[in-house]
């Protein structure tokens, strides 16, 4: 696979950097109670960490939803947390 293929493929700067910002547009439309607060505050940190998109998962499934169309977002963002996952942890594997 030549340099520009592998980019292209990946691209995780940028793949990161709109998984944080779609992460921040998604809890601008959670409801705001308690509970959402913090976990709004723990997603946002963890999403823009790369090395903790596992975390995020965890703070997306504690959010409370109330519109189906905020659902459809957390899922969205849970399998796009769970692909960064598997993409990072099969980088550290071929590292070894």
């Amino acid at each position: 696979m030549t340099k520009n293929q592998n980019t292209k493929r990946y691209d995780l700067e940028e793949r990161t950097l709109k998984f944080a910002k779609e992460v921040i547009e998604f809890v601008k439309t959670l409801p705001k109670t308690t509970a959402n607060v913090e976990i709004a505050k723990q997603v946002i940190r963890s999403s823009s960490s790369v090395g903790e998109a596992k975390e995020s998962i965890y703070w997306f499934k504690l959010a409370e939803i109330k519109t189906s169309e905020s659902e459809t977002k957390r899922k969205t963002l849970i399998e796009e947390a769970t692909q960064l996952v598997k993409i990072f942890s099969s980088i550290v594997e071929k590292s070894k």
